[in-house]
């Protein structure tokens, strides 16, 4: 999901140059790398710079490119594009924030391996007990998930469904970090320095 507005940020963070590649690229190539079947690229704000900007990758066979043109209302917008666009050819689904560098995809592929081994609806990764991003959702929960509205995202029905939630401890913090302000940027070029996979 990379559609929002940015505003903390000042100009399209999903455009910004991290080690050499866009913002948006690091999360998109450990979808494209992982063992995602089918990748759903939501943009909506300044939707037509972004895509021009990762115009060859825009085209990988994997990828489908939607565009929410209700961005303003949200992160559930995004949340909604990219569910409608699976919801009828997929039994689960995961949702990955466009502002998560460090996330990629042995991360991806070690919570989807644990969740198809699991008779969990949901499946969530944790650092020290703290919930994060990606979450899996199985289409028992798609109904529900369409209800959603406003900048909140799912987690209320992670919140409303702890028996069917798998949490999964993941051993890298970093994997956590999002990007909202110059600060964040900053810290993150700080700790990437001394991460292998820049």
């Amino acid at each position: 999901m990379a559609a929002g507005m940015s505003t903390r940020f000042g100009t399209p963070k999903q455009l910004i140059r991290l080690k050499g590649k866009y913002l948006i690229e690091w999360v998109l190539d450990a979808a494209l790398n992982s063992h995602l079947e089918n990748i759903i690229l939501v943009l909506g704000y300044k939707n037509r710079e972004i895509f021009e900007a990762i115009s060859e990758k825009a085209y990988h066979p994997a990828l489908q490119v939607v565009v929410n043109h209700r961005f303003s209302e949200g992160l559930s917008q995004s949340l909604l594009a990219g569910l409608r666009m699976v919801q009828k050819t997929f039994p689960s689904v995961m949702f990955l924030l466009g502002d998560q560098p460090m996330v990629d995809p042995r991360m991806i592929n070690h919570l989807l391996d644990r969740f198809w081994k699991s008779h969990k609806d949901i499946c969530v990764p944790t650092f020290q007990g703290k919930r994060g991003n990606p979450a899996i959702f199985s289409r028992n929960l798609y109904n529900q998930l369409l209800g959603i509205k406003g900048d909140v995202g799912a987690r209320n029905i992670i919140k409303e469904h702890p028996e069917h939630v798998l949490y999964v401890e993941i051993d890298n913090p970093l994997y956590f970090c999002d990007i909202d302000t110059e600060e964040d940027l900053t810290r993150i070029k700080r700790k990437s320095e001394t991460n292998p996979k820049f």
